[in-house]
């Protein structure tokens, strides 16, 4: 089997630099139209691109979560500038739990949460798309690999 890389999706990155662009622009129009006359109005024109600072650190974070699928492993990793890794054995995987709230369903996006055996945590892979064809895909190859090994 190929190997399988799932990440946090894109689509609330994407919504979220759309409506903080609009925001942008109402903040740049309101300066321009209102404060621009007004004394000491234009420190307030540096207030917009701030707004731009939510989505770009989303996107940054986004960047920095991955869950790779190889071979008889799961391998989750997170960090920036330090980095946290947890490696699973898919054979060991007893659970596949997808959850979505109203906002996910909406979007077609969800948490998945992994149990393994003989752990007392669980994996939550937050906000993955299509969380139940994940989650079947996982149990597939957790399956195969019992049956292999």
């Amino acid at each position: 089997m190929s190997d399988m890389t799932i990440q946090p999706t894109a689509k609330f990155v994407k919504a979220g630099a759309i409506l903080a662009a609009i925001v942008f622009l109402g903040l740049e129009i309101m300066c321009l139209v209102w404060w621009i006359d007004k004394a000491g109005g234009a420190w307030v024109m540096a207030l917009p691109p701030l707004v731009l600072l939510w989505p770009a650190a989303r996107a940054l974070k986004r960047r920095f979560i991955k869950t790779t699928i190889t071979g008889d492993r799961l391998r989750y990793e997170v960090g920036v500038t330090a980095k946290s890794t947890r490696t699973i054995q898919l054979s060991k995987v007893q659970d596949v739990r997808v959850d979505q709230r109203l906002m996910q369903r909406l979007w077609k996006v969800g948490d998945l949460s992994i149990e393994t055996a003989g752990e007392t945590s669980r994996l939550v892979l937050h906000n993955v798309d299509n969380p139940q064809t994940l989650a079947d895909e996982i149990m597939n190859r957790a399956q195969h690999g019992t049956a292999a090994g």
